[in-house]
């Protein structure tokens, strides 16, 4: 006996389950305006029920663009594949473009001016329908290509340095301040900081920071770095190895992998944390509960900071408002390798 073959979901069956017409389907699988919130969440849930997804080439053939997004990275792919902080913060992004069924078009570059020509080819090519740009500089380039491009994008980073694009932010000086400050609370006085690279504009807010919270401390010291383990441990082994009165007594680190490389050099010097130096992370990833002791960190939501970046460009790709997303600062989460200087 033949098996009847289950009839195929069409955009009707799923206007008809949401309730609107075939056209307002297509608006919202196309990401245009003309639909309120509500309404375009009805339809994807609709679309999820019924396992329903617009097929790329008829969209394709239709005029629109095949839904893709595009980040750039300019980064070493061997640093980037180690860091925590990537990888959470595109699966945020993925989280929110799977609900709109696209896609996330990754591009490791060397420098901007690569960065620069890659997003103009992908515009004027039609591979994306919209960037998510991170690493801001000071003058930074993509700016004017932005303006001049009309490319929709979502900045990430500060106002400061996104000139007056659309951008989702945290406010990395405060979080830097606080750090410095619970230090202090706990009684260090000689406090240092590893840093990341030094063009970027994100680094040079924290600096900035650090250089103003630690400014009545007898001894404050910065390392800029390259985000590596490796440079992390270098820098760490720098800070250990002078005389204990001239060293410091707690270190602050701008990733969670150069706290980790930090603590396995602390341990190689034969120094216990937190007895004879603290250490505190940025981010928290899973890495800062796996070690001994955990590492107290400053906390931030990652993976919902992706996912707010990319709803806010979908937002930038549909017409809708633009201006300066703030998301929580990072929280203060004491743990195992903070504690009073003895």
């Amino acid at each position: 006996m033949t098996a009847t073959p289950t009839p195929r979901v069409t955009i009707k069956d799923v206007a008809a389950r949401a309730g609107v017409s075939k056209s307002a389907v297509s608006l919202a699988f196309n990401h245009k305006p003309g639909l309120s919130e509500a309404t375009r969440d009805r339809i994807f849930l609709a679309a999820r029920e019924l396992g329903w997804s617009p097929s790329l080439t008829a969209r394709t053939l239709a005029g629109s663009r095949v839904d893709v997004v595009g980040l750039a990275v300019c980064r070493p792919a061997r640093v980037l594949g180690l860091e925590p902080w990537y990888m959470d913060f595109v699966s945020g992004v993925e989280s929110v473009l799977a609900e709109h069924s696209s896609s996330l078009l990754l591009r490791l570059v060397r420098n901007m001016d690569e960065e620069v020509g890659v997003q103009e080819s992908w515009w004027r090519g039609r591979q994306i329908g919209g960037s998510i740009l991170v690493d801001f500089r000071a003058d930074d380039p993509r700016v004017g290509l932005v303006e001049r491009l009309g490319l929709p994008v979502v900045a990430v980073g500060h106002p400061s340095l996104t000139g007056g694009l659309t951008s989702v932010w945290t406010d990395d000086a405060t979080a830097v301040t606080e750090a410095v400050r619970y230090l202090a609370a706990l009684g260090h006085r000689r406090i240092a900081r590893v840093g990341g690279a030094a063009a970027l504009g994100h680094t040079a807010i924290r600096t900035a920071a650090f250089d103003e919270a630690a400014g009545a401390l007898a001894g404050a010291w910065q390392v800029a770095t390259d985000f590596s383990g490796d440079a992390g441990a270098r820098a760490t082994r720098s800070l250990l190895t002078a005389s204990a009165p001239d060293r410091p007594t707690a270190i602050v680190y701008d990733n969670d992998i150069m706290a980790v490389a930090g603590l396995s050099v602390a341990a190689e010097m034969g120094l216990r944390v937190p007895d004879d130096v603290s250490l505190l992370a940025w981010d928290d990833s899973q890495l800062c509960r796996l070690t001994h002791p955990t590492l107290s960190a400053m906390s931030h939501d990652v993976h919902g900071f992706g996912a707010e970046v990319a709803r806010t460009l979908f937002s930038v790709i549909t017409g809708g408002e633009g201006g300066s997303h703030p998301v929580p600062t990072p929280v203060l989460t004491p743990r195992g390798s903070t504690a009073p200087p003895r």
